[in-house]
């Protein structure tokens, strides 16, 4: 996505339970941290831990909370006394309302349904 609230600049494709063919979890051979890989029609996406654990509080900040329907996580760069010990250096963190979460996945969802390019 171009910029807060800007164009489409890349396709967009929203996947069904029933598009996902299997999801594979795993700690590969010389490394610490799980992978998580999705198997869809036409691709597979690989996330690396830290990426699933910002999916996972994101999705518990809206889905269990009792009024909020929205978050936009950001990567950003921390130094080391801005976060935890352990922590990487590159961060998905809160910077974002309700608001932005919500029009952005109703952009996102209207130019899924016209095709790229958009430009919404």
């Amino acid at each position: 996505m171009q910029g807060r609230m800007g164009g489409v600049d890349r396709p967009v494709r929203i996947y069904r339970n029933m598009d996902v063919e299997k999801i594979v979890a795993a700690i590969p051979g010389g490394h610490l941290h799980t992978r998580l890989a999705i198997f869809l029609p036409d691709q597979v996406i690989v996330l690396q831990e830290a990426s699933v654990a910002a999916i996972v509080r994101a999705y518990a900040a809206t889905a269990i909370h009792p009024t909020r329907r929205g978050i936009v996580l950001v990567n950003k760069r921390l130094g080391k006394n801005q976060r935890k010990p352990g922590f990487a250096e590159h961060q998905l963190v809160e910077d974002g309302g309700e608001e932005e979460a919500v029009e952005t996945m109703e952009r996102l969802a209207a130019a899924a349904e016209r095709g790229f390019p958009e430009n919404i």
